[in-house]
């Protein structure tokens, strides 16, 4: 007897809802193609028709790999798209390939000695000026293709390109997507209060998690998550990015909200550095911040303070107790973590236990 095989049923409804997400995900992708020869790189970005996000400039290629990428265009390999945004300026906000363009600069028009090759080791140690002109003009005539999501695709297909092309390279993360494609007074508050000493004490992070600005992360999601959970979606950069649209704007029509969300942190701040022990960290030594659990803790409290805003300053019970409890540890941990569910479950939690105490 053969072998049987289950056969999976896909719903009539599951498809037209993916239909319909297809169709409306699609619209707002609004993009052209371009191909630029190498001179015209080179002097667009000289003369800024080109702009660089603040979050990239400190990612800078080491000689090895500007040598590499040098190399590989010489012998005429295949470039990577260049990816762009169309900023309202008509200038070209770039998504992915500031290293690419910055190393062209250098090498055509810079000093930049090229080491180490490979294929062409004897064009090792020489620079761009050093080859005959007959060599310079075919480099500057090469070409390389770019992709521009143009000015009439919205904020969030904006979003989405940054964040599915930068996350996928160590150059950037969600927190760094977000100022790239996202910039306001809201966002400031956000990269100030990242900075605070308070934060810092009671949420320690690695050196890497600090370069990749998780704290700027972790405050952004202590707003976005207290001011409540609707439209969320088990999505948190797709419901983070749309909040934080929105307070940017809010902020703008209403600047006294800087100092409400100040004092707001650091009412909180000051309630955990009092009652818990360890501030968000699991143990008196550690050196790290789980992010559910500074999640649960943080806007925890801040919904237990926000309905009684008496525990503020008053006696709370020893909270060691629920907190290495079974219960606790349940809510927080990091499966399926973004769930909307577990997501509230674990904000409850502590609010619950905090009013109840």
């Amino acid at each position: 007897m053969g072998k049987q095989t289950r056969k999976r049923t896909v719903s009539a409804e599951q498809i037209a809802d993916a239909e319909r997400q297809i169709v409306d995900r699609s619209r707002r992708i609004d993009f052209y193609m371009t191909e630029y020869s190498v001179e015209l790189l080179v002097e667009k970005l000289g003369r800024e028709d080109f702009v660089i996000p603040k979050y990239q400039r400190e990612f800078t290629w080491d000689p090895f790999r500007k040598s590499r990428f040098i190399e590989s265009l010489i012998m005429g390999l295949p470039i990577p798209f260049l990816f762009f945004w169309e900023m309202d300026s008509g200038k070209l906000e770039i998504v992915d390939g500031s290293q690419r363009l910055r190393t062209l600069h250098e090498y055509v028009l810079g000093d930049l000695k090229l080491s180490n090759l490979e294929e062409l080791s004897s064009l090792s140690g020489t620079r761009f000026s050093d080859l005959p002109p007959s060599r310079q003009n075919k480099i500057r005539n090469r070409s390389i293709r770019g992709i521009v999501l143009n000015e009439h695709a919205d904020d969030q297909a904006r979003f989405d390109m940054f964040e599915r092309i930068n996350t996928g390279s160590k150059a950037a993360n969600t927190a760094e997507v977000r100022r790239g494609a996202l910039g306001g007074p809201f966002l400031d508050l956000v990269v100030d209060l990242a900075r605070t000493e308070s934060l810092a004490e009671l949420a320690p992070v690695s050196s890497k998690s600090e370069r990749e600005r998780i704290r700027e992360e972790l405050v952004t999601r202590f707003f976005a998550y207290g001011d409540g959970m609707d439209g969320y979606r088990d999505s948190p950069s797709r419901f983070i990015f749309e909040y934080t649209g929105k307070m940017n704007q809010s902020f703008q029509d209403r600047p006294e909200l800087v100092e409400e969300y100040r004092d707001r942190f650091n009412l909180v701040m000051a309630f955990v550095e009092r009652v818990f022990p360890h501030g968000f960290r699991k143990t008196e030594n550690a050196n790290t911040t789980p992010r559910v659990r500074f999640e649960a803790i943080a806007i925890g409290s801040y919904l237990a303070l926000k309905d009684h805003p008496e525990i503020a300053n008053g006696d709370i019970p020893d909270v060691s107790v629920w907190l290495e409890s079974e219960g606790f540890k349940e809510v927080t941990t990091s499966d399926a973590a973004n769930v909307k569910s577990k997501l509230l479950r674990r904000l409850e939690f502590v609010r619950n236990a905090l009013v109840e105490g």
